[in-house]
C-alpha cells in the first residue's frame, strides 16, 4: 500500500536533496485522505495503534483491487511504456489487409518517442498518460487509445479541422490494449484466438532476452528516464507568490521534435489563447500554485510544427535549464534584485517606480541578474504592471523584459505566464515609447514556434505590419532629422519584430494579407542601416515563399538590395545577399541581379573569408545567379571561378554546399571546366564525394559528373578513385543523392579510357545498378536507366546485367507517363536489345505496346529514344506485329519526316521491319 501510495503521489525532482511532496489537488486529496484514516484509526483500533514500527511492514498478500472499498486511496499503475510498446509491436506483426491478420493496422498519432518511453506530451505524462495510437479493426471504424500508466481507454479522437487528440475518456478502463480490442472487436478476438500461439512465443521471446542490455547502458537508462520524467513533471509547474530566497530556478523539459521539411508538415494546434490564469490579475492578487498547475494543464498543448522555412528550426529547441546549486556563492546582485522585487510586489506607484529604476541599474545582461528576477517571482509582477494604467510602470517593466528576455529560460517563461497578448495589446497604445519597447520585446521573445504562433493568434502580425507606415511617403527619406523622429523609431522596432515572427509559414502569410511588403519596400530605400537589417532581414525570411518572390519583382526591391551589396556593414551585406538568394531562382531575378550590376560586388566579396555566415549567403546567392549562362560568363570575367576554387578546402559545410553548387553550374561551360581543372579544383571536388551531408553531396557529384566530360578531367577523376566513390554513392538512403551520383556516372563511363573493365572491376556494381530499378522515385529511375544505357555499350557488362534480370525490371517501367523516365528507358531497352534473345524478352514481358504509346508524346527527345528502341524490338516478328496492332505505323510514317536525322532514320528503318514481315507473311500466303 506504501509503494502504491507513493507512485500515486507527485514530487519534486530529485536534482537538489531529498523529494518533497508537491502541492497539487492529487497531492491533497491524498493526503485527506491518509489523515482521515489515522485519525480514525487511533479511536477504532486503540490497541493496534500503540504499536511503534521501526521499519516499514512489508507482506504479501491475495487481495485484488476490488477488494478496497471506495474510502481507500488506490492507483493501480499496471503499464509502463516498454510494457505498452511491446504490446503495440506485436500487434503490428500481425496487423494487415488479410483476412487472418487481428487488424488492418495500428500506428502511433506522434513519431517522437521521449527518452522516458513516451510518446504522449508532457502535460500529459504527468497524467500518467503513455501515448495514443490509431487502431483500425477490421469489422470497424478507426479507433483512438490512449495508453495509460492505470490501463487502456477509449479517448475522444481526434478532430476534424485541427488534427488534435480529444483526450477525455469515453469508456471505461481495460487492464492493456488487447483486452480493449477483444471487447470492441469480434473478429480481433476471433482472430487472436488463432493467433495465440504466434503471438504468445512473440511475447517468450521478448522475456527470455531482458538483460541483453549492458548494465551501464540500463543504468544510462534508467538515469535518463527518470531525469525525463522529473523534467516532464516540473515543466508545467509555475509557483508564483513564492518570496524565500533559497528558491531554486524552475526547470524546463528539454523536449525535440524532429521532421522532414518537405515530406511533413504537422498541423498540431497550441491554444495558448486562455492563458491568463498563469499571471497576475491587475490587483496583484495571489493564486495558489496548485490553481495555477491545473489552469496550464488545461491550456498547454504541443506547439504548432508550420512552418516551411529553413531557418524555423532556430532556437526552436528547449535549452537545458541552468540551476544555481543550493551551495553556490551567489554575487550580492542575486539578493538585492531580489529584495528589489519584493517591494514591487508590495509597494505603491511611486516605490514601484523607484524600484524599477534601482533594477534597471543592474548589469541584466548577466544571466545572474535575470534568473534572481524570475526566480523569486519577478516576471509575474513584470508582467503584471503591464496591465496597469500608469504608463511609467510600463515603460520600466518593459525596459526589464527587453534586456532579459534574451535569455531563452526567459523568453519561455514570458509566454508560459501569458506576457506576449498583454505585449501585443500595448502595441495600440498612444505613447510611442511604449509601442517601441513593446515591439522589441516581442522581437526578443518570438524566437521559437509557440511564441510566433502567440503573437499571431493574438493580432500582433497586424499591428506589427501598421508600426511600418512611419508617415513618410516621399521616395527617399534622406533627412537625418526625419529618422531621429519617434515614428521611424516605432517602425524600426516594428520591423525586428517581424523579422523573428517571420521565421514561420503562417505569419510569413500573415505579413503579406496585412501588407507589409509595400512597407518593406518603401523602408528598403532609407539610407539608415540600423533601419535596413531588420527590414532586409524580413525580406530574405519571407522570400522564401513564391507569392513573396512575385510581389518582391513587382516592388522593385531587387534594385535596392544590389545596391546594399555595397554596404560597408558586413551584416547588411549578409542579408542583402541571402535574400538575392532566395529570390535568384526564378530566371526573371537572376537577369535583374545582373541588370543593377550586383554581380560584381558579390564577386568581390569572396575575397573576404573571415565571416562565415556573410561568405555561406554570398556563395548562395552566386550559386543560384550561375543557373543563367549570362552570369556565368560575368563571374569568369570577374575571377569569381578561380576564387570558389580556392574555397574548396578549410570550409564550414555550409560554405561549401554553395561553392560547390557554384561550380556545377559554371561546369556546364567548356571554359570553366578547363579553368577548374588547371587551377586544381578536381581533386578538393572528388575528396568531398566521401562526406556525409546530403546536399553537398547532391551538388559535388553533379560538379564531378560535369567534369568528367572533359578527358583530361576524366583521367584525374579516374586517377583519384572518384568513379567507385560516385559507384558506392548509389547506395546512399537519399533518393537525390542516389540519382545525381547516377547522372554523374553517366559522362565517366561515356570518357573513360577502358570503361567496360573499370566498370567490372567494381565487385557487385552492376548488380546494385540493376537493382536500382526497383525504385519508386521517377528521378532515380530515369538516372539508373541512363547508367544502364552507358554500360550496356559494353557487350560483357550488358551480358551480366541481362543475368541479373534488367530486361523484365526494366519492362516493368514502361508504363509510365513520366517523358523524362521515357526518354532514358526508351534507350536503355534501345541498347539492352543487342544482346541474346533480350528483344524477344520485351515483347514477352509486355514492353512493346506501351513504348508504341511514348509517341504520342510532345517530347521530340521522347521520340528519338522511342523510334531507336522499336527499330530494334522491330528485329522480332513478334514485336512487329504487337506495333501494327497499337498503330505504330502511322506515327512513325509522321515523324519519318521529321527535320531530326537519327528520327528519320529510326523511323523509317522501323517501318521497313514491319513492312517486310508483311510482305513476308503475304508471300508465304499465296505460296
Amino acid at each position: 500500500m506504501g509503494v502504491a501510495l507513493t507512485r500515486s503521489a507527485q514530487w519534486t525532482a530529485a536534482g537538489h536533496g531529498a523529494r518533497t511532496l508537491e502541492t497539487t489537488p492529487l497531492n491533497e486529496a491524498i493526503l485527506e485522505e491518509i489523515i482521515m484514516f489515522v485519525e480514525s484509526f487511533i479511536y477504532k483500533h486503540p490497541q493496534e495503534a500503540n504499536y511503534v514500527f521501526v521499519e516499514p511492514l512489508e507482506w504479501k498478500t491475495n487481495l485484488d483491487p476490488p477488494a478496497f472499498g471506495s474510502g481507500y486511496v488506490v492507483r493501480e499503475i499496471r503499464l509502463n511504456p516498454r510494457t505498452v510498446k511491446n504490446d503495440i509491436e506485436l500487434l503490428k506483426r500481425f496487423s494487415g489487409k488479410e483476412e487472418q491478420t487481428v487488424l488492418e493496422s495500428i500506428e502511433y498519432t506522434s513519431d517522437y518517442e521521449f527518452s522516458n518511453g513516451c510518446r504522449a506530451p508532457p502535460w500529459r505524462q504527468i497524467q500518467g498518460e503513455i501515448c495514443y495510437v490509431l487502431v483500425k479493426p477490421h469489422d470497424g471504424e478507426t479507433l483512438c487509445v490512449t495508453c495509460s500508466k492505470e490501463g487502456v481507454f477509449l479517448n475522444g479522437g481526434k478532430t476534424e479541422d485541427e488534427g488534435e487528440i480529444n483526450y477525455e475518456r469515453k469508456g471505461e478502463i481495460y487492464k492493456d490494449l488487447i483486452t480493449l480490442l477483444r471487447e470492441k472487436s469480434a473478429i480481433f478476438s476471433e482472430n487472436m484466438s488463432k493467433q495465440e500461439v504466434g503471438f504468445n512465443e512473440e511475447e517468450q521471446k521478448k522475456k527470455d532476452r531482458p538483460n541483453e542490455a549492458p548494465k551501464e547502458e540500463v543504468a544510462a537508462s534508467c538515469k535518463a528516464s527518470a531525469a525525463s520524467c522529473r523534467s516532464a513533471l516540473e515543466k508545467n509547474r509555475i509557483n508564483l507568490g513564492r518570496s524565500q530566497l533559497t528558491k531554486r530556478l524552475e526547470p524546463s523539459l528539454n523536449w525535440k521534435t524532429t521532421i522532414d521539411a518537405k515530406e511533413n508538415k504537422s498541423s498540431l494546434r497550441d491554444t495558448q489563447e486562455e492563458k491568463h490564469g498563469g499571471r497576475l490579475e491587475k490587483s496583484r492578487s495571489s493564486i495558489s500554485p496548485g490553481r495555477v498547475q491545473l489552469i496550464r494543464k488545461n491550456a498547454e498543448k504541443i506547439e504548432e510544427i508550420i512552418s516551411e522555412s529553413s531557418s524555423e528550426s532556430e532556437e526552436d529547441e528547449e535549452p537545458p535549464e541552468h540551476r544555481q546549486e543550493a551551495n553556490a556563492d551567489l554575487p550580492s546582485e542575486y539578493w538585492q534584485i531580489q529584495k528589489l522585487v519584493k517591494y514591487l510586489k508590495g509597494g505603491n506607484q511611486t516605490a514601484t517606480v523607484i524600484a524599477l529604476c534601482s533594477m534597471k541599474d543592474f548589469n541584466l545582461a548577466q544571466e545572474t541578474c535575470q534568473l534572481a528576477i524570475r526566480d523569486v517571482g519577478g516576471l509575474e509582477v513584470l508582467i503584471n504592471l503591464l496591465e496597469t494604467d500608469e504608463v511609467k510602470c510600463k515603460i520600466g517593466s518593459l525596459k526589464i523584459l527587453k534586456e532579459i528576455s534574451h535569455n531563452p529560460q526567459i523568453r519561455r517563461n514570458i509566454v508560459d505566464l501569458g506576457g506576449l497578448p498583454i505585449m501585443v495589446n500595448t502595441l495600440d497604445s498612444p505613447h510611442k515609447s511604449l509601442k517601441c519597447l513593446a515591439a522589441e520585446t516581442i522581437a526578443n521573445v518570438a524566437k521559437f514556434r509557440r511564441a510566433r504562433q502567440a503573437v499571431r493568434r493574438h493580432g500582433g502580425i497586424t499591428k506589427l505590419v501598421a508600426l511600418l507606415d512611419c508617415g513618410q511617403h516621399s521616395a527617399e527619406p534622406t533627412q537625418s532629422s526625419l529618422y531621429e523622429t519617434r515614428d521611424v523609431e516605432v517602425a524600426r522596432c516594428g520591423a525586428l519584430a517581424l523579422w523573428s515572427c517571420s521565421k514561420s509559414y503562417a505569419n510569413k502569410e500573415a505579413i503579406r494579407k496585412a501588407g507589409g511588403i509595400p512597407l518593406l519596400a518603401r523602408l528598403l530605400k532609407t539610407s539608415h542601416e540600423d533601419m535596413l537589417i531588420p527590414v532586409v532581414g524580413t525580406l530574405q525570411e519571407c522570400a522564401s515563399e513564391e507569392n513573396y518572390r512575385v510581389a518582391i519583382k513587382a516592388e522593385r526591391i531587387i534594385e535596392n538590395l544590389v545596391k546594399n551589396l555595397n554596404s560597408e556593414n558586413e551584416q547588411l551585406q549578409e542579408h542583402c545577399a541571402m535574400a538575392i538568394y532566395q529570390c535568384a531562382e526564378d530566371e526573371e531575378t537572376r537577369d535583374l541581379v545582373r541588370l543593377h550590376g550586383g554581380l560584381k560586388p558579390l564577386a568581390s566579396l569572396l575575397s573576404n573569408t573571415g565571416n562565415k555566415e556573410r561568405l555561406a549567403a554570398v556563395t548562395g546567392a552566386i550559386w543560384k545567379c550561375s543557373i543563367s549562362k549570362e552570369n556565368v560568363t560575368k563571374f569568369r570575367e570577374y575571377g569569381a571561378i578561380e576564387t570558389l576554387v580556392g574555397l574548396l578546402t578549410d570550409q564550414p559545410e555550409e560554405v561549401l554546399v554553395n561553392v560547390v553548387g557554384a561550380l556545377g553550374e559554371c561546369c556546364q561551360e567548356h571554359e570553366n571546366r578547363v579553368i577548374i581543372r588547371k587551377c586544381g579544383g578536381i581533386q578538393p571536388l572528388v575528396n568531398l564525394l566521401i562526406g556525409v551531408n546530403r546536399a553537398l553531396l547532391v551538388n559535388v557529384t553533379k560538379a564531378v559528373g560535369a567534369c568528367a566530360v572533359e578527358p583530361e578531367s576524366m583521367m584525374i577523376i579516374d586517377r583519384l578513385d572518384g568513379v567507385r566513390l560516385l559507384w558506392s554513392l548509389l547506395k546512399s538512403p537519399h533518393p537525390d543523392v542516389k540519382a545525381s551520383a547516377a547522372w554523374a556516372l553517366c559522362p565517366c563511363i561515356q570518357n573513360a579510357k577502358d570503361a567496360g573493365e573499370m566498370v567490372r572491376s567494381f565487385v557487385g556494381g552492376l548488380e546494385l545498378v540493376v537493382n536500382l530499378l526497383k525504385s519508386d522515385n521517377k528521378e532515380v529511375l530515369a538516372s539508373v536507366c541512363a547508367t544502364i544505357t552507358n554500360i550496356a555499350k559494353d557487350q560483357e557488362n550488358l551480358a551480366v546485367i541481362t543475368d541479373h534480370g534488367v530486361v523484365p525490371l526494366l519492362s516493368k517501367l514502361a508504363n509510365t507517363n513520366n517523358d523524362k523516365l521515357r526518354c532514358h528507358l526508351a534507350e536503355a531497352i534501345s541498347r539492352c536489345c543487342m544482346w541474346g534473345r533480350n528483344r524477344v524478352a520485351f515483347g514477352e514481358h509486355k514492353a512493346v505496346a506501351p513504348l508504341v504509346r511514348y509517341l504520342k508524346s510532345n517530347d521530340t527527345n521522347v521520340h528519338r529514344a522511342t523510334a531507336q528502341a522499336l527499330y530494334q524490338l522491330s528485329e522480332d516478328a513478334d514485336n512487329c506485329i504487337t506495333m501494327h496492332e497499337n498503330g505504330a505505323v502511322k506515327l512513325l510514317l509522321d515523324m519519318v519526316g521529321s527535320p531530326d536525322q537519327d528520327l528519320q532514320e529510326a523511323a523509317a528503318g522501323c517501318i521497313s521491319n514491319i513492312r517486310r514481315l508483311a510482305l513476308a507473311t503475304e508471300k508465304a500466303r499465296y505460296t
